[in-house]
């Protein structure tokens, strides 16, 4: 049966770009694109389409209007399928902040222009690009999307609801860190989930930080996570701009919930890198909730600044891995200047992951 809303209030006609309001304007919400950060939700039968809000809130559901297509030409659904995006397409997403050095920066929109900040469906503004990118897609803001009664729809709603406090992990808490973005923090993740799952462990793996997107729930699927879990799960579309308390409770319960799901050992990433505000917080936490911490580096010179600033929180680095490994010399450069193993996705998969366990003594009851 297909659904038909009724957007009230003013919305923004197709391509004018807000130029024009309407009183009322019918669409049928079956034939809008859904994308990612919207995969919990449910009930969409009695949701409505209000008017446009002029101070939207983080997390907030939104309806919008593609009006020109930039960068990201496919929206990542809610099954994680990539599906190519046209100008008049409905897209429903939800607003956010963005913090990627090579990708958006980006923040709240203030009128009815916005943009799509990530492929997942994260709708902002971008307000600086790395140079490889291009012109973002831009879209028209129609309306906020609300419940039954009238109340905004936000991803607060269907967060998951606090699990129990898990007294520790049998085998263990590794937490993957990087030098900076793209330094090969999820590949390594990969890699210590498929080490440990082919060694018949049940494993747990979540991702604490970053902004919305299914890519990387996937790879941990893929390697053979039993469990999976991220910041999406908790309410947020994006972790960028909320408080670092809320995101140090998201980190304990993001472990807790893969412990209820049985997992025997849990890997967790902390998107972007070591200098961002956010992921410098979360790192000085690790010690007493991390049994070994795994440092993600593009270059020898990443290593060692990554590998000092942890130090200097008092987190201890277990190994080094990410994109330094794609280069054996870079990897010799990073293992002689901080005296610690280096080791490739390629390697944490074939055994050496078991090893890292295998020195790590599990904290037990975690803060």
């Amino acid at each position: 049966m297909r659904l038909l809303v009724v957007f009230g209030g003013p919305a923004v006609a197709p391509g004018d770009g807000g130029n024009i309001g309407w009183e009322r304007l019918m669409r049928d919400l079956s034939d809008a694109k859904r994308g990612y950060v919207t995969r919990r939700i449910s009930g969409w039968g009695r949701a409505r389409l209000a008017g446009f809000v002029p101070q939207p809130r983080l997390g907030d559901v939104v309806a919008a209007e593609v009006i020109g297509l930039g960068e990201l030409e496919f929206l990542e659904d809610v099954h994680g399928r990539r599906a190519r995006l046209y100008p008049g397409d409905v897209v429903l997403g939800a607003y956010g902040k963005r913090y990627a050095t090579d990708f958006y920066e980006g923040y709240l929109p203030v009128g009815r222009f916005a943009q799509l900040l990530t492929a997942g469906g994260l709708v902002g503004l971008v307000a600086s690009a790395h140079v490889r990118r291009g012109r973002p897609t831009e879209l028209a803001v129609l309306g906020t999307v609300t419940d039954g009664s009238g109340s905004a729809l936000s991803l607060e709603q269907f967060a998951v609801s606090t699990p129990p406090r898990a007294a520790g992990v049998a085998l263990g808490t590794v937490v993957v860190v990087g030098s900076s973005m793209n330094a090969g923090k999820t590949t390594t993740v990969a890699g210590l989930v498929r080490g440990w799952s082919r060694a018949g462990l049940r494993v747990g793996a979540g991702k604490v930080t970053g902004s919305g997107s299914g890519k990387d729930r996937w790879m941990y699927l893929d390697a053979g996570a039993a469990a999976v879990a991220d910041f999406l799960d908790f309410g947020m579309a994006s972790t960028f701009g909320y408080p670092v308390e809320r995101l140090r409770t998201t980190m304990v319960e993001v472990r807790d919930i893969l412990v209820a799901e049985h997992a025997e050992v849990v890997v967790l990433e902390i998107a972007d890198g070591l200098l961002q505000e956010e992921t410098r917080a979360l790192a000085g936490d690790l010690p007493g909730f991390a049994d070994v911490v795994v440092l993600a580096v593009s270059d020898a010179l990443g290593a060692v600044a990554g590998v000092n600033i942890l130090s200097d929180l008092g987190v201890p680095v277990g190994a080094v891995s990410g994109v330094v490994t794609a280069s054996p010399l870079a990897a010799r450069e990073a293992a002689a200047a901080t005296g610690l193993e280096v080791l490739s996705p390629a390697e944490l998969s074939a055994g050496a992951a078991l090893d890292l366990l295998s020195a790590a003594v599990p904290v037990g009851q975690a803060s």
